[in-house]
């Protein structure tokens, strides 16, 4: 199985922000073709203008089909969906046409994936309001997957070294959000997260579990939804074998899984997971004025396909400067193959 080079589509994102720039980078990279055969979905001509941005010698190759690809370094497959107009591509603006390029390449990379053409995928930045604008009501990434592999229970999860964060909720208000503290969905994402610990091989996962209120609401005192679901829900995965822990406040359980107490902490809503993995993960540069290092990778855990992606913007205010780091991408197919080889030894024992 160490042998065994999985198919990975790597979608350019908006191709208005820095996807392109940091898809060029990667491919460029002799270490992303010792473990994989990694393709492009996009646009060509996208492709060749990042390409000349960041002055790398790479030979771009369109191809209508998988079967056409070559995975040889120093040429580059891409998968043309020919839906840009170069000439009228603004770097760093929203757009119509971006969004559209964008959206489309997500759509044809998870076709591949579910036809089995692919192993699995990777997706670089897109902009949410930009896939809105041209017609696509989706709230990201996580949600276009999930309509198109008709997935009901699925989750977020960030990885970024040893901490591994999964999220109950996570594109909706913070409102809304503590509505859907719910003892089922927190059952089904301790065994999400329990599952995709076990496929990054790690045999038996301890699991921290967040609060919701203050101080865990101290035995009620801030709010009862850790009484009503949160804790009912531990209780019932322990007694399934589950090694989980909680409900124990945020401001200190990320900082225990820092430590290595934790192989994943369960978060209860968007921003609660976010601000810790991204403290861990990014590096702003107070001088340049831009973040200098990106890292982490966002996984949608559930789905039929395999679906890793960086866990960063478009950053348009840097877009076509040749800077954009690819380490958070570069990570990111780094899972995918991991996932990808755990998939096909499961297959293969079947």
């Amino acid at each position: 199985m160490s042998d065994y080079l999985p198919i990975i589509g790597i979608t350019m994102g908006d191709p208005a922000g820095i996807g392109p720039e940091i898809a060029a980078k990667v491919m460029a990279n002799p270490s992303t073709y010792h473990i994989c055969r990694p393709l492009v979905v996009g646009d060509a001509a996208v492709m060749q203008q990042a390409v000349n941005l960041i002055g790398v010698s790479l030979k771009i190759h369109p191809i209508k089909t998988v079967a056409e690809a070559g995975f040889k370094l120093g040429t580059m497959d891409v998968y043309d969906l020919h839906l840009v107009n170069i000439s009228k591509l603004e770097i760093g603006v929203i757009s119509v046409m971006a969004g559209k390029a964008a959206f489309q390449a997500v759509h044809k990379v998870i076709e591949l994936a579910m036809n089995k053409e692919i192993d699995a995928t990777v997706t670089g930045p897109i902009h949410k309001k930009a896939i809105n604008k041209a017609g696509y009501h989706f709230s990201g990434h996580t949600e276009i997957y999930a309509h198109y592999t008709n997935t009901k229970k699925y989750a977020m999860l960030l990885i970024h070294e040893g901490m591994r964060i999964i999220h109950v909720s996570t594109h909706v208000s913070l409102r809304k959000a503590c509505d859907l503290i719910k003892k089922d969905r927190i059952l089904e994402v301790i065994q999400l997260l329990d599952d995709a610990c076990k496929q990054f091989g790690i045999k038996q996962p301890r699991i921290g579990v967040a609060g919701l209120n203050p101080h865990a609401s101290d035995g009620g005192l801030f709010g009862n939804e850790e009484i009503q679901e949160i804790i009912p829900a531990i209780k019932e995965t322990t007694k399934k074998g589950f090694q989980v822990e909680g409900p124990i406040p945020a401001d200190t359980l990320f900082t225990k899984a820092m430590g290595g107490l934790y192989d994943g902490c369960v978060a209860m809503y968007h921003d609660q997971g976010h601000i810790p993995f991204k403290l861990a993960g990014f590096s702003w540069d107070s001088e340049k004025k831009r973040m200098k290092s990106v890292k982490g990778v966002n996984i949608t855990i559930g789905l039929p396909v395999i679906r890793a992606s960086v866990d960063h913007g478009t950053a348009f205010e840097i877009a076509g400067k040749g800077v954009a780091s690819p380490d958070a991408l570069k990570s990111a197919i780094e899972y995918a193959v991991k996932m990808a080889k755990h998939r096909k030894q499961r297959e293969l024992k079947l």
